[in-house]
């Protein structure tokens, strides 16, 4: 039943195949030693191929590590106004180089230069202020030395006059009263005794007992005695009045003598008008500083019209247009160094042992296929990029899952001098870093 089935598997117009072992044949001893020679070549052969494959892939990968996680970045400066106002003049076009320090856009000024111009006059204003405070502290202080001055020596020609006037009022009045009052004394007395004679003499002379003549003497004697009683009345009214003015002048001598002092203490006081003047001065000066600083600030801001590359690059994005109305901090262009131009790798954590700063890097961009960029490795980041992110994972949930992390190397590219090549930031590249 067995060899019917093999029968039956067998296609027609073939025979079947013989089964039996083989018998020894003359010459079947050297045709198997032929064959295990050959086979022996072919394995020699193929454990050569295979230790120069695995020489090859340890000269090829062994010093050097790489990544095709990597991109071409740069320090992208955005443009923003500082003032606002309206875009009056346009210099550059979108994706135009430009130099640092050129014009890109010019806001319109004529505001900034009315508040310049207003500015200005308020400063020389307060410049012209602190001048005449200045002068004014000199004129001041020279005014108020002339007036001590004056009014010391009127306080002293007030006393003199005061001693003057009381000398004359003791010595001179009062002298001049007493003998005026003694000579009166006198006097009555002398006129006493000649209206006394004649009185005496005057029934004599009728009786014939005295003389006419002597009777006219002694009426002589009596006239003249009441004459100089009647001058000596008059002195000693004149005396009298002469110690009322002597006292009248005393007195305004030192009336005078107060106002001197009253001028002087007046003159004295106004000598603090110097710490005041000063003060005042000093506050001009202040005034004038803030002036100068509001000048320049209007300055400031009517340089801020002109809005000027602040890095040498490309100019990209850009979002203003000629007329359009401008804020502070609104983003009009951005300007892209292509000549200053870095590559980010993210590198496996185990990549990173033998990685140090300093080492050769070799950059091939997507754009340019097997061309090669020189690069240096500039630093290492920190962390892992995964851990700089908007939300870093937690790995204490309890459901941890080992993942290699990747930290970001930044690659500073080397110059070229090809100008047909240029790396622009957001470009895939690949990195090989030499470690040894």
């Amino acid at each position: 039943m067995a060899d019917k089935s093999l029968n039956e598997n067998i296609p027609a117009g073939e025979s079947e195949p013989d089964l039996r072992p083989a018998q020894n044949t003359p010459g079947s001893g050297s045709e198997t030693s032929h064959k295990t020679r050959s086979l022996r070549k072919s394995i020699l052969v193929l454990a050569g191929i295979c230790a120069a494959a695995v020489i090859v892939a340890i000269l090829i990968f062994y010093g050097k590590v790489s990544t095709d996680d990597a991109q071409v970045d740069a320090h992208i400066t955005t443009v923003s106004p500082r003032v606002p106002g309206y875009v009056e003049k346009l210099f550059v076009n979108d994706n135009q180089p430009v130099k640092q320090g050129d014009t890109l856009v010019e806001i319109d000024p004529r505001d900034y230069r009315a508040a310049v111009a207003q500015a200005q006059a308020a400063y020389d204003t307060a410049v012209a202020g602190a001048r005449t405070a200045r002068l004014d502290i000199g004129l001041t202080r020279d005014a108020t030395s002339s007036s001590v001055d004056g009014a010391l020596a009127a306080k002293a020609a007030a006393e003199a006059n005061l001693l003057r006037t009381k000398t004359s009022l003791e010595e001179a009045a009062t002298a001049a009263l007493k003998a005026a009052e003694a000579n009166i004394q006198a006097k009555l007395a002398s006129n006493k005794r000649a209206q006394a004679d004649l009185a005496r003499y005057r029934p004599l002379v009728k009786t014939g007992d005295v003389s006419e003549l002597r009777f006219d003497a002694i009426e002589a004697t009596a006239r003249v005695s009441q004459s100089e009683l009647d001058l000596a009345n008059q002195q000693l009214a004149e005396a009298h009045k002469a110690v009322d003015i002597a006292k009248a002048q005393t007195d305004a001598a030192a009336a005078d003598l107060s106002r001197s002092e009253a001028q002087l203490r007046g003159s004295q006081a106004q000598k603090q008008q110097v710490p005041v003047r000063e003060a005042q001065y000093q506050s001009s000066l202040a005034g004038a500083e803030r002036a100068k600083a509001q000048l320049e600030e209007a300055s400031l801001q009517l340089g801020y019209t002109l809005i000027r590359a602040p890095i040498s690059g490309q100019v990209t994005a850009k979002h203003v247009q000629l007329g359009d109305y401008v804020s502070p901090g609104q983003l009009l262009l951005t300007i892209v160094p292509l000549q200053d131009i870095y590559v980010t790798a993210n590198f496996k954590e185990t990549q990173l042992a033998s990685v140090k700063v300093g080492q050769k890097a070799i950059i091939r961009a997507d754009m340019y296929g097997s061309r090669r960029f020189q690069g240096v490795v500039n630093s290492i980041a920190g962390s892992t990029g995964s851990e700089q992110a908007l939300l870093p994972p937690q790995n204490a949930t309890g459901n941890f899952v080992k993942v290699v992390q990747r930290i970001p190397v930044k690659i500073r590219v080397l110059k070229t001098t090809a100008s047909d090549t240029v790396l622009r930031p957001g470009m895939n590249v690949e990195v090989t870093i030499y470690v040894h």
